[in-house]
């Protein structure tokens, strides 16, 4: 009997980890079953693809969604809504809500609120403390974890870990990889009053957290992987001073970069946004900018995060520095993108490396990152030709604003396949949520003697 697909993407150009090839994708309980000409005859449902040009389905590795505690900002609904509307198929939360996610309880509680409401898959960060470091063995391996989380720099009550002895104990004591915010705390604090003085502006925010503070703690936490024999991703690196540093520690780290970070630029973001544009650690100089650019090309960045950081509009107002850090941008994270790729600063393979095999091979994903015959399928359908405008009533997150709003960019997501189900297409989504818990190899055997 002659094989049928539940579905077949028809007729567009896909990047498969070998290269780009004309070929329609075979889809069958879920996973991509065939590669090749495939006729219309053998399909349940077909997806026209002519014209577009098939990336894998993005893993998001680093987003705020604000659940539980702050849903005025983000909810678990409204943030996976955004991501599928950009052609991102995963996303992992990270652990700063109310109440953090410290232990078992509060992963399974996130969990929960996720089943029938995220349009994708997901999973969720753990957070160290001064605390739990004795249950962060157990706490990594948990069903729905693709790892612990640090903040080495500010950040809200016992989820700052910033003193050497406990973040070697961290390195030491974590079989996967952990993902780290490198800010110095103490070098922070030191320069607070930069900020704190009558009439400091936003444009200070770069200048109190300064190049040293950056480079500070991402040599320490490099260091100390080094040699306690721990893995770390460093993340949303704002510095070309860091990038010449992680270079050394490749053995070690894998780096993260943003598309706030590779698009905008001090000081002018700030004179047009003021402190829409704010976010840790800081939007810098054309310089660091370029330096990132360099990097990546090098080949040393492994993976592009949007850190999706809402707030409210009314926060955002507010007087500097009392306005917090973060930027919208889980949904503009491939537009951004695919409009640096038309203008030849990547390749469209770079792209879905850095979007989809870089952070699955970085947390080791299970059946995910590459469009592949066993392999999820997650898809991301996009116009590489397309010009659109970023415009609000575009956006799904719950903030109502983002700095590239008004933006014109060439390149834009058409359709999002989510493990075989069309979840948005056309600017709306399709269907109701389907997303489920992402599996991780390092997760198989937990709860095993």
């Amino acid at each position: 009997m002659s094989e049928t697909y539940d579905l077949v993407v028809k007729g567009g150009r896909v990047v498969l980890p070998g290269g780009t090839v004309d070929c329609d994708v075979g889809v069958r309980d879920g996973l991509i079953a065939e590669l090749g000409e495939i006729a219309p005859d053998k399909a349940g449902e077909t997806l026209d693809a002519a014209g577009l040009t098939v990336l894998p389905g993005v893993i998001d590795s680093q987003v705020h969604f604000r659940e539980p505690g702050m849903e005025h900002k983000e909810d678990l609904a409204s943030g996976t809504a955004a991501a599928a509307l950009g052609g991102v198929t995963s996303i992992f939360e990270m652990p700063n809500t109310k109440p953090p996610t410290t232990d078992a309880a509060a992963l399974h509680d996130k969990l929960d609120r996720a089943k029938g409401r995220a349009w994708t898959d997901h999973a969720f960060f753990v957070g160290a403390t001064a605390d739990n470091l004795d249950q962060l063995p157990e706490l990594e391996r948990l069903p729905g974890v693709p790892g612990i989380k640090v903040f080495m720099g500010s950040s809200t009550g016992s989820l700052l870990v910033d003193e050497e002895e406990l973040l070697a104990e961290i390195a030491h004591r974590t079989n996967r990889r952990f993902s780290v915010h490198a800010e110095d705390e103490a070098r922070l604090r030191e320069r607070l009053s930069i900020v704190r003085d009558h009439g400091a502006t936003v444009e200070l925010h770069p200048e109190w957290r300064d190049v040293t503070a950056a480079t500070l703690a991402t040599e320490r936490i490099c260091r100390l992987c080094r040699r306690h024999g721990g893995r770390v991703q460093v993340l949303h690196i704002s510095t070309a001073e860091e990038m010449d540093i992680l270079a050394q520690y490749k053995d070690v780290a894998t780096v993260e970069v943003t598309p706030q970070h590779l698009t905008l630029a001090a000081p002018e973001c700030y004179r047009e946004h003021g402190s829409y544009a704010q976010m840790n650690p800081p939007i810098r100089e054309a310089r660091h900018r370029d330096g990132l650019w360099r990097a990546l090309r090098r080949r040393i960045v492994d993976v592009i995060g949007s850190d999706h950081a809402p707030h409210a509009a009314e926060e955002k107002e507010a007087a500097y520095p009392a306005t917090p850090s973060g930027i919208p941008g889980v949904q503009t994270l491939l537009p951004l993108m695919l409009d640096h790729v038309n203008a030849g600063r990547l390749s469209l393979e770079h792209l879905a490396e850095l979007t989809a095999a870089g952070p699955a091979r970085a947390f080791s994903v299970m059946r995910k990152g590459r469009i592949a015959v066993g392999y999820d399928a997650d898809l991301a359908l996009v116009d590489a030709n397309a010009t659109r405008e970023i415009t609000l009533d575009w956006l799904a997150s719950k903030t109502g604003w983002s700095p590239f709003a008004g933006r014109t960019v060439t390149g834009w997501p058409v359709a999002t396949v989510l493990r075989g189900q069309v979840v948005a297409r056309d600017g709306a989504l399709v269907g109701s949520p389907q997303g489920r818990p992402v599996g991780f190899l390092d997760t198989l055997r937990s709860g095993r003697p």
